[in-house]
């Protein structure tokens, strides 16, 4: 299938989701049962990464399966298994490296292309040995509670683990992230009507944050983007996928922001305008959470190596 083709595919298959009334990024992107784990291929062990995060955790939410782990047909075989007659498999894309000529110079070079392929999770298979997961801690343990607010321990090591990061305000009455001073403001957290909606709504800024031409340079404090403009829905929807990482990893939801019909039809249309626009917004969220919580060293943060 043809590149452009495999965009499409992964477009359409968002903006079903969406006509049902589902917003990918704002569904729970860990598994339900073991250890909540988020989406992982079972012969690998590696974790789902960029878009595939999304369109495996949202279908593993709207059909109920608890298991983390996914293979390929093939897969299933390998691990003494089958899929079971009738079930319906995912899409999952993957950059490959592809050996070719330079066209000017005859040299010798690797090209990425993306490439597709189908996945099912194994509470779609029978005869699939699961690993024992880890037995969780039980939830979410909360740090010493100083007066007025108790912070989530885990969001809150995010937050204070982002090496380089902006200054944070906490006043005024809403949320904003200023690429001129490069501060993030925020009203105080005990104006929000949960700890998890004031995380959330952080991590959404933190992400933007990550757009400064010190860190991962997606031009912010270079040329202010008009509202409803291409590259400030892009921007949004960066931070919106980002946020979503952000929470998986520090085990809190993000259904706490608003799910409005004119929200979802606006993304919806949106998509249906840039092909691109999902797989790579999904890609720049990834790596904003990586630079946030440390998984991208901050000294591989510069511009030259950050553009998706």
């Amino acid at each position: 299938m043809a590149t452009l083709d495999i965009y499409q595919a992964v477009t359409d298959r968002i903006i079903e989701l969406l006509e049902q009334g589902t917003v990918p990024w704002k569904q729970p992107i860990r598994s339900q049962g073991g250890s909540g784990r988020l989406p992982t291929n079972l012969l690998s062990h590696r974790e789902y990464r960029g878009i595939n995060v999304f369109l495996l955790a949202v279908t593993a939410w709207a059909e109920g399966y608890e298991s983390p782990y996914w293979l390929t047909f093939k897969q299933t075989k390998e691990k003494g298994g089958h899929v079971r007659k009738g079930e319906k498999g995912s899409l999952v894309i993957f950059w490959k490296q592809h050996a070719t000529e330079d066209k000017k110079t005859g040299e010798p070079i690797k090209i990425p292309v993306l490439r597709r392929y189908t996945v099912f999770n194994t509470d779609q298979c029978d005869g699939i040995e699961l690993p024992s997961d880890e037995p969780g801690s039980g939830g979410v343990e909360d740090a010493e509670p100083p007066e007025g607010f108790t912070p989530i321990r885990e969001c809150a090591e995010v937050v204070a683990g982002y090496a380089g990061g902006p200054t944070i305000e906490h006043r005024g009455g809403r949320a904003l992230y200023s690429p001129r001073t490069d501060t993030v403001r925020i009203a105080e957290p005990d104006r929000f009507e949960t700890r998890e909606a004031y995380y959330a709504t952080l991590f959404h800024e933190l992400v933007h944050s990550t757009g400064h031409s010190t860190r991962l340079d997606r031009g912010l404090d270079r040329e202010l983007a008009p509202f409803g403009s291409p590259d400030y829905s892009k921007e949004e929807l960066v931070a919106e996928m980002g946020a979503a990482f952000l929470a998986a990893a520090s085990g809190i939801g993000t259904q706490t922001i608003e799910q409005s019909a004119s929200y979802i039809d606006g993304w919806r249309k949106k998509l249906g305008q840039d092909k691109k626009l999902i797989i790579n917004a999904a890609a720049a969220g990834q790596r904003a959470a990586d630079l946030i919580t440390g998984a991208l060293p901050y000294s591989q943060a510069p511009a030259a190596n950050a553009q998706t």
